[in-house]
């Protein structure tokens, strides 16, 4: 299993800073899902800096989320977590 999502933060771009449980750090571009469905309402920057971390991954007031592996496998690490 994927490390979960301890901490999130929105930033520009429509990107998230976005803290795992294994200590990584890494930025996810939301970008490319803001065409589809229910992520429109993504589009509003306010709204999309309403994120926070619930269950392990992130999540919107409007019940959007993002599944927590893809959040970790496609996101740009900026630290690595601890070494083994």
């Amino acid at each position: 299993m994927n490390p979960r999502v301890t901490d999130v933060r929105a930033i520009a771009d429509y990107q998230l800073e976005i803290r795992f449980s294994n200590g990584e750090v890494g930025i996810y571009d939301c970008r490319p899902l803001l065409d589809f469905g229910v992520f429109r309402e993504l589009r509003d920057e306010a709204y999309f800096r309403r994120a926070r971390a619930c269950g392990g991954t992130v999540v919107w007031p409007h019940e959007q989320d993002i599944c927590p592996d893809t959040l970790y496998q496609d996101s740009r690490k900026l630290t690595a977590g601890p070494r083994s």
